[in-house]
């Protein structure tokens, strides 16, 4: 029942991006659209579990003077995988996510839950940890988009709902991500007081 909880902490307890309020600068780059929140999401899983689960790993190998540059690079060498793969078999994805891909390197969820859960923990509850945080982030950024979208252009996840003439440009501009998300924050605030 433990380890549930643990998985479950990332999708409202301590959501990275309803909560924490970590990974901005993602949450309100990318999130235009429900694909690009959801892509940008999904990286940051991949990442996030797969640092979680080696940092966990040689967590007693690596000295203290050293231990958050050994993160770091370890972070970096998956962002690499993920920016290679996404390049290779999702270039419209890629393009459209563009800077924010190699930037997951110093997203502070990423560092921040290696740093404060990984390197203390063992391997199975360090990877339900970014397994738990990656889905919460990714759910948040996919919902975040998902409404800018609609909200912006008529569409969900590029399927049109009703005519783009009618949708509010605000939404799909930088202003339209703080309003959003400040409702967002908002409705999560309330649920967790019920």
């Amino acid at each position: 029942m433990n380890q549930w909880n643990n998985f479950t902490k990332g999708f409202l307890k301590e959501n990275p991006i309803f909560v924490l309020l970590l990974g901005m600068c993602p949450t309100l780059g990318v999130t235009s659209s429900a694909i690009n929140g959801l892509g940008m999401g999904l990286a940051t899983t991949f990442v996030l579990l797969m640092a979680n689960i080696v940092v966990s790993l040689v967590k007693n190998v690596i000295p203290d003077k050293v231990r958050i540059p050994s993160f770091i690079v370890i972070i970096a060498s998956f962002v690499t995988v993920v920016e290679l793969s996404m390049q290779a078999y999702l270039p419209e994805l890629f393009k459209s996510l563009g800077l924010f891909i190699p930037l997951i390197v110093v997203n502070c969820i990423v560092l921040g839950r290696a740093e404060a859960f990984a390197s203390k923990n063992n391997v199975l509850s360090s990877a339900i940890d970014g397994l738990s945080m990656g889905l919460g982030f990714s759910m948040a950024l996919t919902i975040l988009g998902a409404i800018r979208e609609f909200l912006g252009s008529g569409k969900i996840f590029n399927i049109s709902v009703f005519p783009e003439d009618y949708g509010m440009l605000l939404f799909v501009l930088a202003p339209g991500a703080f309003i959003v998300l400040g409702y967002l924050i908002a409705i999560s605030n309330k649920i967790k007081k019920a």
